[in-house]
């Protein structure tokens, strides 16, 4: 809405065309005089527009609108001007939210879209900015066909093929809540593009998935990254689950330590984390860290992570359960070789025999998870040394059967 008010004074006539919705006011000054000479101004004040009016009067009302007609113009010049600036990255939008190889944009689609932006533009222009863009580095390919042809943007940051890897991983992990992945998925759709976004809606489905309920997970391994980038501690709360289902501090649950690492072992995140009390390395499942927040203190322990292998200890910590660690030889049937090899990798030392099967020596952390890894594989795992891990195994057996006899 244009509000122009005009008032006489003696000597100059100053005019104010206040625009509210864009915040601006052109003011200007105009001369007042009753000769030719008031046309000739007014052409020049107002880059040569015409008045019928030159050589007579002219009066208040006709004047009025004048102005009013020639300042909206130079507003809407301003307007079209500013746009300008902004066109090519306008079009760049467009193209990447709009168009793939199955769906060009016309030049007509494109000045379309810019007009309805407020910016004006014509088909030679568009020329120009397509040549433009393509020289900067943008992967635009144009489409001839008497059908029609047009624009689309064939590179992207992602390849279609990859965003649906990325949107398998979103979706199957189990570290993930499931508020956070249907967000991250839909951030990977719109570097698709509207018309490819709808192959991004899969269903990944892993047996037993079951999502974490913590909200917080995606920040603490921030705040965790930060840390580590950083060289600061962190304190956090050690949470477990209670029978009502729900995540609540544990006993002596306030803990402040030095991260490290952070590690991914059986779709869980775990950080590897020295503790200055204690003077030894940590794991805890970050799933189960509430309240992690940075602290000032510079990280201790870097001599004790030093002498960490990263992937050895990984593979040799079955569940990130603590125990006592020993180097622990095993005898398996030659079927089983793949089986072994996931668990402790290509690197594991292993030896064939003569009688058949096959020998591996590793060092692992022996604890139940351990024992309950070997029971799975059932009598073809066998402990062959040393005597004091086949020892505390059998007891482990024994100890089952026991319970379990016991509540029949």
């Amino acid at each position: 809405m244009i509000r122009f008010s005009i008032s006489r004074t003696p000597g100059p006539l100053h005019n104010a065309l206040e625009l509210p919705e864009n915040n601006l006011r052109i003011l200007f000054r105009v001369n007042l005089i009753k000769s030719v000479d008031t046309a000739t101004d007014l052409r020049r004040l107002f880059g040569g527009i015409s008045f019928r009016s030159a050589g007579r009067e002219i009066r208040e009302e006709q004047l009025r609108a004048r102005c009013d007609q020639v300042c909206w113009r130079l507003f809407r010049g301003m307007a079209k001007s500013s746009g300008q600036k902004l066109k090519l990255l306008y079009i760049i939008k467009f193209l990447s939210e709009n168009t793939d190889e199955e769906h060009p944009a016309s030049t007509s689609d494109i000045i379309a879209y810019l007009e309805a932006n407020d910016i004006h533009s014509q088909r030679k222009s568009v020329y120009d900015d397509m040549e433009k863009l393509c020289d900067f580095g943008y992967d635009i390919v144009q489409v001839h066909s008497r059908l029609g042809g047009g624009y689309y943007m064939a590179g992207r940051e992602f390849e279609l093929a990859e965003l649906k890897l990325l949107v398998d991983a979103v979706q199957s992990s189990r570290f993930l809540t499931t508020k956070k992945s249907r967000s991250l998925i839909g951030k990977l759709e719109q570097m698709a593009g509207k018309h490819n976004a709808g192959m991004l809606q899969r269903q990944v489905y892993v047996a037993g998935r079951i999502k974490t309920g913590n909200e917080s997970i995606y920040y603490n391994i921030d705040t965790i990254h930060r840390a580590i980038q950083e060289n600061r501690q962190i304190t956090f709360q050690y949470l477990d689950w209670n029978l009502k289902k729900e995540l609540v501090p544990r006993a002596n649950s306030e803990k402040q330590v030095s991260p490290w690492a952070l590690i991914w072992q059986d779709e869980n995140y775990y950080l590897a984390a020295y503790d200055d009390r204690d003077g030894v390395m940590k794991h805890y499942r970050v799933d189960k860290m509430g309240k992690t927040e940075l602290r000032k203190e510079a990280r201790a322990g870097m001599e004790q992570f030093a002498k960490v292998d990263l992937a050895a200890y990984t593979n040799q910590i079955f569940g990130m359960y603590g125990g006592e660690e020993a180097v622990v030889t095993m005898q398996f049937p030659d079927r089983l070789i793949g089986v072994v090899l996931d668990r402790f990798g290509r690197e594991a030392d292993i030896r064939q025999t003569e009688e058949g099967g096959f020998l591996i020596r590793a060092r692992v952390t022996v604890s139940g998870q351990f024992f309950g890894w070997l029971a799975g594989i059932g009598r073809d795992a066998v402990i062959v040394s040393p005597e004091s891990v086949r020892e505390q195994y059998r007891k482990w057996l024994e100890d089952i059967l026991g319970t379990a006899l016991c509540a029949m």
